[in-house]
C-alpha cells in the first residue's frame, strides 16, 4: 500500500505549519519566558518592547479576555505567568511584530525583575514537603506483608530513570487567523485538536463553535504535542484575537527545548521476594514521579505506571504506589509509553537484583513468571488471549537464544578488554486510554458522484501511518483501491470532540468509526442495487475490486456506475459515525476494573559489546518477536517497532537531560543533548511477526503498535550491564538510567556515578 505522506516527504512537497503562505499583513509572535525557576514578578515593564521598530503588540496576563488557564486535567497552569513564576522557561509575555526576528529582539528589551524563592527540583524532596499534584495512589493484589514470610529470597533497591527530550523534527508551531464572527481559526501542530479548541475558547472567553482547529500533519510528536502544543496555539490565537490579524508562532529549536516538558524523571524503590525455584511471590514498589510545576498529564501518566507495575509477569502479591510530585521544572508530559517504560525499568531492575542475589541469569526468573491467559493483574483485569509465553518461545527459536549465549561466552573468553552482554526483555502493554471517556471517535465519510471517497476522522498523521490504515479501512469496506480514498486533514469543524492521537489507539478508534460510516453507506447501496438488479435481498449484493456482484455473479455495473445511479435516485452517499470502545471501565475508588481493550505482547533479545577500557559500547543486535495481531500494514508496523526500539535505547543509554542549578535546561541543543544516530543504532534489528495472534477488539484483528516497542529499548541497559559483569564479576548492580559511557567507565573503575 502506498504511504502518500512518505512520497510527499521525499519530494519535499509536504506542508507543515511554517510552510503556510502567510497572507498580507500576517504577523509573527515571540515569547518572553522566565529565566528563574521560582519567584515573584517584582517588575514587568513592557514599554521598551512596544517601542521597538515593527512591533504591533505586546501582551501579558492582564490582556487575556477569558480565563488565564490552560490546565487540562488540573486547573493549575497559567497561559501567561501572573505575579509568580514556577519554572525557568514559563511564558510571561508575548510580543507580536512584523517579523519573527523583530519579535524576538523586542522581547529581549522587556525589563523583568523576579524576586527569587526557594525552588525544588527533586521528586523525593517535593514528596517529603507534601508538594503533590494529587493523593498517593496504590494498586494491590493479594497480601504483600504476609507474603514476605513465604519468600526464600528478598531483595530491595532504588531505581532512577531520567527525563527524555522529544526532539521531534518540527518544533512547536501554530498559525491563527481572526474570523468574521469574532472567533479564530487555528492551524496547529498538535496531537489534540479538541483540547486546543476547548482551551482556546476558555482563554478567549468565546464558545467553542467560534474556535476552529485544523491539523495538516505533524513533523513528529512522540507525545510532546499531546498537551504541550496547546499553549503555543492558544498564544497565537490570543494575539490574532486581540490584534485582528493573522499571527504565526513558531519556536526555534533552543526555545522548544528550554520551554517544553520532557518524559517524567522517576525515582523509585522496590522490594521483591522469590521462592527458591525462582517464582516471584511478592513485589512492592513506590514511584516518585517528577511532574514539574503543573499537572499537565502527570496524573494519567502515573496511573499507567501503576497499571504496568508488574510488566509482563504474574505476581500473586503486589503493592504498587505512586506519588505525582510538584517541582520547579517545566511540566513533564506525555512521551511514548506514557509512564509504562518507567514501571518496566523498575520491575526489570528488581528481577536483575534478585537474579544477582540468587546467582542465576535474569532470564531464568523472567521466563518462569511470564503471564498466562487468565492471570489476574493488580488492577483486577485478567489476561485475555495472552501471548507472553508464545512470544518468548518464538524469540528463543527464531533467533537461537541458546546459540547467542554460547557465542557471547566464547567471545568473552577470548577477549580481555571487550565483553559481550545479552539481555531478554518481555513486554505486556495495555491498549486504551485509561481515562475511559477518551476512548471514542467520530468520522464523516462522503462518496462522491465519480465514485471517489472522502474520509474525515480525528486521527492526526505524525509519521505513524494512521492515515494509511484509515484509508485502507475505507478501501476494504468498499472493495476499492486505496488510491480511490482521500483523507481530509483532521479538523474540529468536521469531527467534534476528538480525542488526542495517542495511546496507540488512534487507528482502532478512528478506523472503527470510519468502518461503521462506510458500512452505513454500503448498506444503502446494497439495498438500491438489489432493487435495480433484481436480487432477492441486499445481502445478495457484493463488491469485488470495484465490480458489483449479484447473487455471486458479475454484473455489468461498476462501482462508479452504481454510485452515479444512486446519486440520481437521491440515495444518501454520506454518513457520520461514532465508535466507543466497548466493555472498558475502571473504578478509582477500588482501583479495580477492565481498563484495556486488549494487551500487546512481545519479547526482545538484545546484545551489546562494551569496551571496558574506555567505557564505550555498541548495541550489536535487537531481535524481536512481536504480537501485531493481524497487521493492517506490515511495512508501517515494522517501522514503528524499529523506531520505538531505537528511541527506547536512547532513553536508556545516551540521552542525558540535565538542568542547571537555577533550573534552566542545560542540554538545550544538539551539541549538548545526544540522541541515537545511524552509527549508534543496532547493527542488526530484526522483527518477527508473531503468527496466529487474533484480536477481535482491534481494527480487522490488528493491534496498536506505536508505544509497546519502546519498552524493548530497556533491554539495552541490561545487555550493557551483563557485559560489564562479564568483565568485573563482583560488580554490584546499580540502576540509574541513562547508562552513559561515562557512567560505565566510572562504575567499572569502582567510582560512584
Amino acid at each position: 500500500m502506498t504511504n502518500w505522506d512518505a512520497v510527499s516527504h521525499v519530494r519535499g512537497e509536504s506542508w507543515f505549519v511554517d510552510d503556510m503562505a502567510a497572507p498580507e499583513g500576517a504577523l509573527h509572535a515571540a515569547v518572553l519566558s522566565s529565566p528563574s525557576a521560582c519567584g515573584r514578578i517584582a517588575e514587568l515593564d513592557l514599554e521598551p518592547a512596544r517601542g521597538f521598530p515593527g512591533v504591533r503588540g505586546v501582551l501579558a496576563a492582564g490582556d487575556v479576555p477569558g480565563e488565564n488557564q490552560i490546565g487540562s486535567t488540573v486547573m493549575d497552569e497559567e497561559l501567561l505567568a501572573d505575579g509568580r513564576v514556577n519554572y525557568a522557561g514559563q511564558p510571561v509575555a508575548l510580543v507580536i511584530a512584523e517579523t519573527a526576528e523583530a519579535a524576538r529582539r523586542a522581547a529581549r528589551r522587556i525589563r523583568m525583575r523576579i524576586e527569587g524563592l526557594p525552588a525544588v527540583f527533586d521528586a523525593r524532596e517535593a514528596h517529603a514537603k507534601g508538594m503533590l499534584i494529587g493523593p498517593v495512589r496504590t494498586f494491590s493484589l493479594g497480601d504483600v506483608e504476609k507474603a514476605w514470610e513465604a519468600c526464600d529470597i528478598v531483595v530491595s533497591g532504588r531505581v532512577e530513570s531520567g527525563a527524555q527530550e522529544h526532539l521531534y523534527l518540527e518544533t512547536q508551531a501554530a498559525f491563527a487567523l481572526p474570523a468574521e464572527d469574532g472567533g479564530v481559526r487555528i492551524v496547529s501542530s498538535t496531537q489534540s485538536p479538541g483540547s486546543v479548541q476547548r482551551i482556546a475558547a476558555r482563554v478567549l472567553g468565546v464558545p467553542m463553535n467560534r474556535v476552529e482547529v485544523e491539523v495538516w500533519r505533524l513533523g513528529g510528536a512522540f507525545g510532546g504535542k499531546e498537551s504541550q502544543a496547546t499553549p503555543w496555539a492558544v498564544l497565537a490565537a490570543l494575539a490574532a484575537f486581540r490584534l485582528k490579524a493573522p499571527v504565526k508562532l513558531v519556536l526555534n529549536r533552543r526555545e522548544d527545548m528550554r520551554m517544553t516538558g520532557k518524559r517524567h524523571p522517576y525515582s523509585s524503590d522496590f522490594k521483591i521476594g522469590l521462592a527458591a525455584d525462582g517464582r516471584i511471590i511478592a513485589y512492592d514498589a513506590m514511584f516518585y514521579q517528577n511532574a514539574g510545576a503543573a499537572a499537565d498529564l502527570s496524573p494519567a501518566i502515573l496511573e499507567r505506571t501503576l497499571f504496568h507495575a508488574t510488566g509482563a509477569y504474574f505476581v500473586p502479591n503486589v503493592r504498587a504506589s505512586g506519588a505525582s510530585c510538584r517541582t520547579n521544572l517545566p511540566p513533564s508530559t506525555a512521551f511514548r509509553g506514557f509512564g509504562a517504560p518507567q514501571a518496566a525499568f523498575v520491575m526489570e531492575s528488581a528481577i536483575y537484583a534478585a537474579a544477582h542475589e540468587a546467582g542465576v541469569h535474569p532470564s531464568e526468573i523472567q521466563r518462569k513468571n511470564l503471564l498466562r491467559t487468565g492471570d489476574e493483574l493488580p488492577y483486577g483485569m485478567k489476561v485475555e488471549n495472552g501471548q507472553a509465553r508464545r512470544s518468548w518461545r518464538a524469540a528463543e527459536s527464531v533467533y537461537g537464544l541458546d546459540a547467542m549465549r554460547r557465542d557471547a561466552e566464547a567471545f568473552n573468553r577470548e577477549h580481555s578488554l571487550e565483553k559481550k552482554g545479552l539481555a531478554v526483555l518481555p513486554v505486556c502493554f495495555g491498549i486504551c486510554f485509561t481515562t475511559a471517556f477518551l476512548n471514542q471517535a467520530g468520522a464523516l465519510v462522503h462518496v462522491y458522484v465519480d465514485g471517489s471517497v472522502g474520509v474525515s476522522a480525528g486521527a492526526v498523521e505524525m509519521g505513524q501511518g494512521a492515515s494509511v490504515k484509515i484509508r485502507e479501512t475505507a478501501a476494504r469496506v468498499f472493495s476499492l483501491h486505496p488510491d480511490c480514498v482521500g483523507m481530509e486533514h483532521p479538523g474540529t469543524g468536521r469531527v467534534a470532540g476528538m480525542s488526542p492521537t495517542a495511546a496507540s489507539v488512534s487507528a482502532d478508534l478512528n478506523g472503527h468509526a470510519v468502518r461503521i460510516a462506510c458500512e452505513a453507506i454500503l448498506a444503502r447501496l446494497k439495498e438500491f442495487a438489489a432493487e435495480k438488479l433484481g436480487a432477492a435481498c441486499p445481502d445478495d449484493i457484493a463488491f469485488r475490486d470495484e465490480i458489483v456482484l449479484a447473487e455471486g455473479e458479475v454484473t455489468n455495473w461498476t462501482w462508479r456506475e452504481l454510485v452515479a445511479q444512486a446519486y440520481f435516485n437521491r440515495i444518501n452517499l454520506s454518513a457520520q459515525a461514532h465508535y466507543a470502545t466497548p466493555g472498558i471501565f475502571f473504578d478509582r475508588e477500588t482501583e479495580k476494573g477492565r481498563p484495556f481493550a486488549y494487551h500487546v505482547f512481545g519479547t526482545a533479545i538484545v546484545q551489546a559489546t562494551v569496551d571496558c577500557l574506555r567505557g564505550t559500547y555498541r548495541i550489536d543486535a535487537v531481535k524481536v518477536a512481536h504480537d501485531f495481531g493481524e497487521s493492517l500494514d506490515p511495512l508501517i508496523d515494522r517501522g514503528q517497532v524499529e523506531g520505538g526500539i531505537v528511541q527506547g535505547i536512547g532513553w536508556m543509554t545516551v540521552e542525558e537531560a540535565s538542568w542547571a542549578e537555577d533550573g534552566g535546561f542545560a542540554t538545550d541543543s544538539l551539541s549538548t543533548y545526544k540522541i541515537p544516530d545511524i552509527h549508534f543504532a543496532p547493527r542488526s534489528l530484526d522483527v518477527h511477526f508473531l503468527e496466529g495472534s487474533k484480536n477481535p477488539p482491534g481494527l480487522f484483528h490488528s493491534k496498536g503498535v506505536g508505544e509497546p516497542p519502546f519498552l524493548y529499548g530497556i533491554g539495552a541497559y541490561f545487555a550493557v550491564w551483563s557485559a560489564m559483569r562479564a568483565f568485573k564479576k563482583d560488580l554490584a548492580p546499580v540502576f540509574s538510567a541513562p547508562l552513559t559511557p561515562e557512567k560505565v567507565l566510572l562504575r567499572l573503575c569502582g567510582c560512584p556515578a
